[in-house]
């Protein structure tokens, strides 16, 4: 069948996969929850019945306000079958930030996860009037909850205005606003429609070998970027496995053995730095010959045509002395890792292809739906350090300031109530600007190299680009995330979150005394073995470029408290304000 609309994903899938047991699944109570495609449809037609009974009309709003659970994917179909158009909402933000939002979009029903979204849901009440109903997905005793959901639709079937509805829905109708998250400001209603997610998805279908048939999702589905994926996955008749958390991933690994996941470079330098550091507890030949697997892999060539017989011979070697035990340990029978969000060193992208999880990269934006390029796996697909071939059907292009620009079936409708903005970002030949500065390889892929926005001047005049200073000194397993300063300074400084968990490991060994974060950051043999890793990673650089002071930072950044994004990327203005004394001292 034709797939026009993203709710036709499923007629699709009832076509393709009918005996598919595990559509979707997720964990309660230690206990994996699934739902077969069967399961999966009647739910979603259950509760767009709902939604018709509760006068929820075509274009109208509807906020999903959760982590990922199949119950987000069931309400998204849901919303979009009836002609309404979802609005995902982390369910990590601010109050303020939901009052926005809620108001901005007008949402007309808001579906809510957990006590503390609802506390602040329930606050902003007053303040929301378009807002006339709540639900939660359990019985909290404040609001009706999602099973009175699917019973009133179960009580009120109405297939015939169902099928009116899908019938209406257009490919190029809005499907979703998804506000972006982003390092920047206010959140900006970005507007997809269905067209837009669709001509992704079978972009991206022959991807995956046909083996390849069971999905790891833990980035959230307020993400573009995994929502789209998990489209995909759903496209292709994948079974869907939700992490319980970031801390259960390597857990859910081993038991449900997946063949795709998508994740973040943070997320695979977490997981390199602790094999890494394993390796200490080997002796002698042993530990030799661990380490001469590690640097081995580092130097593996994505594309199978460009490595060597030799090199193969050794890989086949050190893949039988050491990958297979760390595959064994990881768990998982990976076909694909795809890494968004963020440049991966090109390092760990050779080490995870070389050790059996091979590592496909990704780039885009919510604004475009959001990929523009992606590794692919024709000739030239794979190779580190590039994001692979634009996405056929976008055109990709540098423009005279270094911006990638692009324009296709994967540019936005714009932003929602925001025409000069949008106008801003897209120009009058339908050019999207993407603020990201690029470069193409003689072969055609596509090279990243910073943004235009964080690039800065010193008081010499000399241009530099934090972003591949950040990159190169995150290599470090005692720098969990730096950001580079000094915009007409005379010299670049940074500020560094040091690896607490690495940095305790070594305290251990070096016989130094590990209390709290303040007070060993305080201690000049650490701060001294600081500067050595500074000096180290100062040598990658010229002059100008070079970090010639630091500060260490004993505050967590993450995402509780506001410093990263969920995509784990540092905010860099941010972190510009709440540390701005600490910067100036830095230039005193």
């Amino acid at each position: 069948m034709n797939v026009r609309r993203l709710f036709d994903i499923l007629d699709y899938y009832l076509e393709t996969k009918p005996n598919q047991d595990v559509a979707l699944a997720g964990k309660i109570d230690n206990e994996w929850k699934k739902y077969s495609i069967h399961d999966y449809v009647r739910i979603v037609n259950n509760i767009s019945f709902a939604l018709i009974k509760l006068d929820i009309q075509p274009g109208d709003k509807v906020a999903i306000i959760s982590s990922n659970r199949p119950e987000w994917n069931m309400l998204d179909m849901a919303i979009m079958q009836v002609g309404a158009i979802t609005v995902p909402v982390y369910p990590t933000i601010s109050e303020d930030d939901y009052l926005h939002i809620l108001n901005h979009c007008e949402a007309k029903l808001a579906i809510v996860e957990g006590h503390d979204v609802m506390t602040k849901i329930n606050n902003i009440l007053p303040k929301t009037p378009q807002l006339s109903m709540v639900y939660t997905f359990i019985n909290r005793e404040r609001f009706p909850y999602l099973e009175q959901m699917i019973e009133l639709g179960e009580q009120n079937p109405n297939p015939e205005e169902l099928t009116f509805r899908k019938g209406n829905v257009k490919s190029d109708d809005c499907s979703t606003i998804m506000y972006t998250s982003g390092t920047t400001g206010t959140p900006k209603g970005v507007m997809l429609s269905h067209n837009n997610i669709i001509q992704q998805i079978l972009n991206l279908r022959d991807t995956p070998a046909k083996w390849s048939n069971i999905a790891l999702s833990f980035l959230p589905l307020c993400h573009a970027y995994e929502r789209m994926m998990v489209f995909l996955y759903q496209y292709l008749g994948m079974s869907v496995y939700y992490a319980q958390s970031i801390g259960t991933i390597a857990e859910n690994i081993k038991e449900i053995k997946p063949t795709m996941m998508t994740t973040v470079p943070r997320m695979l330098e977490k997981i390199y730095d602790k094999i890494y550091i394993s390796g200490e507890n080997q002796k002698g030949v042993k530990k030799a010959i661990f380490y001469w697997a590690m640097s081995l892999a580092t130097r593996y060539k994505l594309q199978d045509f460009e490595r060597t017989f030799i090199f193969n011979l050794k890989h086949k070697v050190a893949d039988k002395l050491v990958y297979s035990k760390i595959r064994q340990n990881i768990g998982g029978n990976f076909d694909i890792v795809v890494s968004g969000a963020a440049s991966i060193q090109p390092r760990l992208a050779s080490f995870f292809s070389a050790i059996g999880m091979p590592v496909f990269e990704g780039y885009g934006l919510t604004e475009t739906s959001p990929v523009i390029a992606v590794s692919s796996r024709e000739k030239y697909g794979r190779e580190a350090g590039t994001v692979g071939f634009p996405l056929k059907g976008v055109e990709v292009e540098i423009a005279d300031n270094g911006e990638v620009i692009c324009r296709g079936h994967n540019v936005m409708l714009g932003y929602y109530k925001d025409e000069a903005l949008t106008n801003e970002v897209i120009d009058k030949d339908g050019w999207l600007h993407t603020g990201d500065l690029g470069r193409f390889t003689d072969k055609g892929q596509l090279v990243l190299t910073g943004r235009l926005k964080s690039l800065f001047k010193t008081s010499f005049g000399k241009y530099i680009n934090p972003e591949v200073i950040e990159e190169k000194f995150t290599e470090s397993p005692f720098i969990e995330h730096i950001v580079v300063v000094g915009e007409n300074q005379k010299f670049a400084a940074a500020l560094i979150s040091p690896d607490f968990i690495f940095l305790k490991g070594w305290c251990e060994r070096h016989d130094v005394e590990y209390t709290t974060p303040e007070e060993v950051l305080k201690n000049p043999i650490v701060r001294q073995r600081y500067v050595k890793e500074i000096e180290k990673y100062n040598t990658f650089f010229g002059e100008t470029e070079k970090v010639k002071k630091f500060e260490l930072i004993s505050d967590e950044w993450s995402q509780l408290t506001d410093i990263l994004t969920p995509t784990l990327k540092v905010k860099r203005r941010l972190v510009n304000e709440k540390y701005k004394e600490v910067i100036e001292q830095l230039f005193a």
